[in-house]
């Protein structure tokens, strides 16, 4: 750095640049959508909580899915609305680099949780004998840290490589919150090593995940040709589905914002899909659970069965 450069101290979020009554619609649209993360999200950990049939190991992951959501959405969405209405929207240079860490630390780990996921459902219809025997609250418990603490040393690794930058102007972020890749534009060095790190990260987190679950469910889908029953082959059909849709929804997006080439305009296509993966992705996963899944939609007829009956 020269001696006439300055230290960063604070950002300023670009967000979406919209006329005021637009921005104040989408203020109300967006606090309705962060709503229903947080009721969606939250019935479903209640439910998982109150009703005994649930306490198996896929709604164990479940139930760390919808806290990620949970966690997820209220790292950005806060601010982005409190930004819609604000006329200074500012973020100084610690809260933002927390911000970073703790979307990529939610981000990785949902991608794990995701894959845990999948090999529960692939071990419960190909191997339902042994199935209480691998998937045992032992080894639940260990997938689930491993998750976590995977997806929160990756994100450190981010961090810390941000870190190392120097921020000496401009200081205008092109995003609604601070995205890792908007945040490196502002940086006065070469940024060739987190680039080169986002990516290898994009390949190990999502790639590899990816290349997992589609080899689970195609065993899976196998498996369920097989079965004789025709009320056994929906219910894994439906149980099936339902986290297929949550994988594509998830994945897709993020190779998409990650490792697709980029378009004339990347910083409106990232701002975009982050808004998909920070609110609508949140949002859709525990319709898509409920919505999908007989066992959820039993357990909250029950809930509310009891309710009356008290």
């Amino acid at each position: 750095m020269t001696e006439n450069q300055t230290w960063v101290t604070e950002f300023i979020l670009l967000g979406f640049p919209l006329s005021p009554l637009t921005q104040v619609f989408l203020f109300g649209l967006f606090s309705l959508f962060y709503a229903f993360t947080l009721l969606g999200n939250s019935t479903i950990l209640g439910l998982i909580w109150l009703d005994s049939r649930l306490h198996t190991p896929m709604y164990f992951f479940l139930s760390h899915l919808a806290v990620v959501d949970i966690a997820y959405a209220s790292n950005n969405v806060p601010k982005m609305l409190a930004n819609l209405l604000n006329k200074e929207k500012t973020i100084s240079f610690v809260p933002c680099i927390m911000q970073t860490f703790l979307y990529m630390a939610f981000a990785h780990t949902e991608c794990l949780i995701l894959v845990m996921m999948s090999y529960d459902r692939y071990v419960a219809i190909c191997h339902p004998l042994r199935y209480t025997v691998i998937m045992n609250w032992r080894v639940c418990t260990v997938q689930a840290v491993i998750s976590w603490a995977c997806g929160s040393l990756l994100a450190l690794v981010h961090v810390v490589l941000i870190l190392r930058l120097p921020f000496c102007g401009p200081h205008e972020i092109n995003h609604f919150f601070c995205e890792i890749l908007s945040v490196l534009k502002l940086a006065c060095a070469d940024t060739w090593l987190n680039q080169a790190v986002i990516f290898a990260a994009s390949v190990f987190i999502l790639v590899g995940p990816l290349c997992l679950v589609l080899v689970s469910y195609t065993r899976i889908l196998f498996a369920i040709l097989r079965i004789q029953s025709g009320e056994g082959r929906r219910k894994a059909f439906s149980t099936c589905s339902s986290h297929l849709c949550v994988v594509g929804l998830f994945f897709g997006s993020a190779i998409v914002m990650y490792m697709a080439p980029k378009s004339r305009h990347p910083e409106e296509q990232q701002k975009i899909l982050s808004l998909f993966y920070s609110l609508f992705n949140p949002m859709l996963n525990p319709l898509i659970y409920s919505l999908r899944n007989t066992d959820v939609k039993g357990a909250l007829r029950r809930v509310l069965w009891m309710e009356r009956s008290m």
